[in-house]
């Protein structure tokens, strides 16, 4: 297939300015496209890795790639998709996240390569010398309001009762078209790629294109990460999956695609991977086959975890869920024991009272409220059913000490199979 059969096979199209003829122009020459992404934050979320992928394999394919970071855009807000009016963000958080997403892209794009290499600009770097004047005089200009009151993303907001949109919001549209009109003139850019809520802005920057520049520019989306139910992909009781592992850690993000539902399973292994179509297809007919098996979770897991982490973040990952089903636990750190066991009972203790003699594993497994009394934490020692750090306790007499530690702080401990409880001590 060529990339853009494989991008329809992988359900990544939703919209095209040319669904005819938009192969063939992708065929006839390498061609160089950009994708915008708003600083709204110092990390990429899930929902970001799908645009970004999407950049990343049109470079593979051999096609030049401009990740846009929105430095000037993202101090007004894209309004697509929102209800109401964004919090405005203070120009020293907009430059620390936009410092974030720079870092954070370079895992995704290759921007050494010999060809073609990736590009990441800032749009505030072409707009902010721009004086206001210049702007309404040379861009503004070119907007008929009729059509950006047509668009969707300016609709939806206008006939709503209870908000309505600010002259600040209206004007993104202009700063996100003129993105494009830019790219074209300096770098050649003839293609914009985005989420479907982008489809207004990128078919306004078209336009804009072709008034200012006379450019015949190209655009397509792809369709927003959602589940089966409609829902957004990529949030949890917590909040959103980050890419940050100081945001969501490898343990996280691992489990997060391991607990997918069937029915999202195969969108997910079709557009966040870039395994190849027959072990795509051989894992739908695992699922349907034998689905408890839950093999196309543990893949996509496997895949984005060390697409997005690595193999140390991918080993990370797995050690710490063969921990959570009861492996032995040592060389971990105090904050994956607190993902691990996010739910589990914990008390802490001064640090002290492991030092001396240590601290007696009845009063230990009491104090932790896995017993009720030293009788109950007698029974469980004599009977096999007491753990430190999935250890097997072998006499009601043991005494633990700073070696009995899981972490710098962190003791964990079981009773029977399920039941766990944290000791910290500091």
């Amino acid at each position: 297939m060529n990339l853009l059969d494989d991008l329809r096979w992988r359900g990544l199209v939703h919209q095209t300015t040319d669904d005819a003829g938009l192969g063939a122009w992708l065929d006839a020459k390498p061609r160089v496209l950009y994708c915008g992404f708003d600083p709204t934050a110092d990390s990429l979320h899930v929902g970001s890795l799908l645009p970004l992928l999407l950049l990343r394999r049109f470079q593979r394919a051999g096609h030049q790639p401009i990740a846009v970071v929105g430095g000037a855009t993202g101090m007004i807000g894209d309004p697509s998709g929102k209800s109401a009016e964004r919090n405005l963000q203070s120009p020293e958080q907009l430059a620390a996240n936009v410092a974030g997403l720079r870092a954070q892209m370079s895992g995704y794009l290759d921007f050494d390569a010999p060809q073609r290499p990736a590009l990441l600009v800032n749009n505030a770097d072409w707009t902010a010398p721009m004086t206001f004047l210049e702007f309404l005089r040379d861009v503004g200009k070119n907007f008929p309001i009729g059509m950006m009151l047509a668009k969707d993303s300016v609709k939806s907001r206008l006939e709503r009762d209870d908000t309505g949109m600010s002259y600040t919001e209206f004007s993104y549209m202009l700063l996100q078209a003129y993105d494009f009109v830019h790219l074209n003139r300096t770098l050649g850019c003839e293609l914009q790629v985005g989420g479907s809520d982008q489809w207004g802005n990128i078919t306004a920057g078209i336009d804009l294109g072709r008034r200012m520049n006379g450019a015949s520019l190209q655009g397509m989306t792809c369709p927003l990460l959602t589940k089966s139910d409609g829902s957004k992909m990529g949030k949890t009781e917590q909040g959103a999956v980050w890419l940050d592992p100081r945001r969501t850690s490898p343990y996280q993000f691992y489990q997060y695609w391991v607990n997918v539902d069937d029915a999202d399973v195969s969108p997910c292994l079709r557009m966040l991977t870039e395994l190849p179509r027959e072990e795509i297809e051989a894992l739908d007919a695992d699922r349907a086959a034998s689905a408890a098996a839950r093999q196309s979770q543990r893949r996509l897991a496997e895949t984005l975890t060390r697409l997005v982490h690595g193999d140390a973040g991918l080993a990370t990952a797995r050690k710490a869920t063969e921990v959570f089903f009861g492996a032995e636990i040592s060389d971990l750190d105090d904050g994956v024991l607190a993902d691990i066991f996010a739910d589990v009972p914990s008390q802490q203790l001064p640090a002290t009272q492991l030092a001396g003699d240590g601290l007696n594993v009845l009063d230990a497994l009491v104090t932790s409220t896995l017993a009720k009394s030293k009788a109950e934490a007698r029974r469980a020692v004599e009977q096999g059913g007491a753990y430190v750090n999935n250890r097997r306790v072998e006499s009601p007499q043991a005494q633990l000490t700073t070696a009995d530690l899981a972490s710098d702080t962190v003791m964990v401990l079981r009773s029977g199979k399920k039941r766990y409880a944290l000791l910290r001590f500091q």
